[in-house]
């Protein structure tokens, strides 16, 4: 009888320490989620920004413009391009020890 209560303990730590890996894992997967958002964001109000100093609708230098507004959002600009006046501008964000990169494109309608 000693042997079943003692299987039935090791049991059920195995399924305790497996539910608290899916936990742990879900929660780092949700973050990631949260965080690649957060990057898209920034890399389109980036090249909204640099898309909108380009055609003169505000004031300033395009990806000047476009670090500004990345930096407000927490990103860091990896590049800004200019083709006349469609902006495309990369960003990262930090994420722990990694960088979650985004891009974005913006410019007057076709």
């Amino acid at each position: 009888c000693g042997r079943l209560v003692m299987a039935g303990t090791v049991a059920s730590i195995g399924i305790a320490a497996v539910s608290a890996a899916v936990i742990v894992a879900a929660a780092g997967v949700g973050a990631a989620s949260v965080v690649a958002q957060r990057a898209a964001g920034a890399a389109d109000a980036a090249a909204l920004a640099a898309a909108d100093a380009a055609s003169g609708a505000v004031v300033g230098v395009p990806c000047d413009r476009a670090d500004e507004l990345a930096a407000a959002a927490g990103a860091r600009v990896l590049s800004c391009e200019l083709a006349e006046l469609i902006a495309t501008v990369s960003v990262t964000v930090p994420f722990g020890a990694w960088e979650v990169a985004a891009a974005a494109r913006a410019g007057p309608p076709p």
